[in-house]
């Protein structure tokens, strides 16, 4: 059973930093193109930052390039994303997403956006921001 668990989220103070966490198990991610996803109420679920199976590609929303950093810790099985200078526009629901498709070759910047991409998914984790 594929199972992917995020954790980490909770609430800052604007500029201030988080560190997202999700462990998977049933899948090795570093064996799927792997990602980031947020959702704020009233909004769709817009892909936030990739990384392929090889750890060769990333992507970054262009709203957190240079403030965001994604990450992968093999021999823990941990996808991460460090988010610092957060703002209040970045509170929302974070999920961790993986692909169904083993090493697949994917375009992360067409792919990445978009929900539909990936079939695996964690519960969440609330990330918000006051200002």
């Amino acid at each position: 059973q594929v199972q992917l668990v995020e954790s980490g989220g909770g609430l800052v103070q604007a500029v201030g930093s988080l560190r997202l966490s999700c462990t998977a198990s049933g899948l090795t991610l570093d064996d799927y193109n792997i990602g980031w996803f947020r959702q704020a109420p009233g909004k769709e679920r817009e892909g936030v930052s990739c990384l392929n199976w090889s750890g060769s590609s990333t992507y970054y929303a262009d709203s957190v390039k240079v403030r965001f950093t994604i990450s992968r810790d093999n021999a823990k099985n941990t996808l991460y994303l460090q988010m610092n200078r957060l703002k209040p526009e970045d509170t929302a629901m974070y999920y961790c997403a993986a692909t169904t498709y083993y090493r697949g070759g994917l375009n992360l910047k067409q792919a990445c956006p978009f929900q539909g991409n990936f079939g695996y998914w964690g519960q969440g984790t609330q990330v918000t921001v006051s200002s």
